[in-house]
């Protein structure tokens, strides 16, 4: 059994999925600190000053009245929040996610095309009289005046 298991571990689609999974994780914490740091802040303060975090509604008050200025002050007083700031900011993250993927696989794909297409129609052939290199559609050849037909 461990034998077949150390074969199946081993295969190269295991190994590259665990590698691309490792990847898209530090890719996601990379998204994720872009958003949050970068993108978000500009558009918060074109918003006035609004950090998307702390965008909530209540649902229900918690032990001490509201209102609340944060999210984090609501759950510490045990409101019922819906939190759709941050819910706001897992959209734009998954966004440029996707975003990134699809350009990777468009590029790949274009990549692919090009190893796949056919060669390009020959525009010369070789008279087979003199073995120079003529247009293919030369009924005579210029260097040796065959007739090719």
């Amino acid at each position: 059994m461990f034998k077949e298991f150390k074969e199946f571990a081993m295969r190269g689609n295991v190994v590259d999925m665990a590698v691309g999974i490792i990847i898209g994780a530090a890719f996601g914490t990379i998204v994720k600190s872009l958003v949050d740091e970068v993108i978000m802040p500009p558009i918060g303060l074109l918003l006035g000053n609004v950090d998307f975090t702390d965008l909530f509604i209540t649902l229900k008050e918690g032990a001490t009245a509201g209102p609340y200025l944060t999210l984090a002050a609501a759950k510490e007083a045990g409101a019922v929040t819906l939190g759709y700031g941050a819910f706001l900011n897992t959209v734009i993250s998954f966004l440029i996610v996707a975003f990134a993927v699809f350009m990777l696989i468009k590029g790949m794909n274009s990549l692919k095309r090009k190893e796949d297409a056919p060669p390009p129609e020959p525009t010369t052939k070789s008279c087979p009289y003199c073995f120079t290199e003529i247009p293919i559609k030369a009924i005579k050849c210029p260097h040796c005046t065959s007739d090719l037909k």
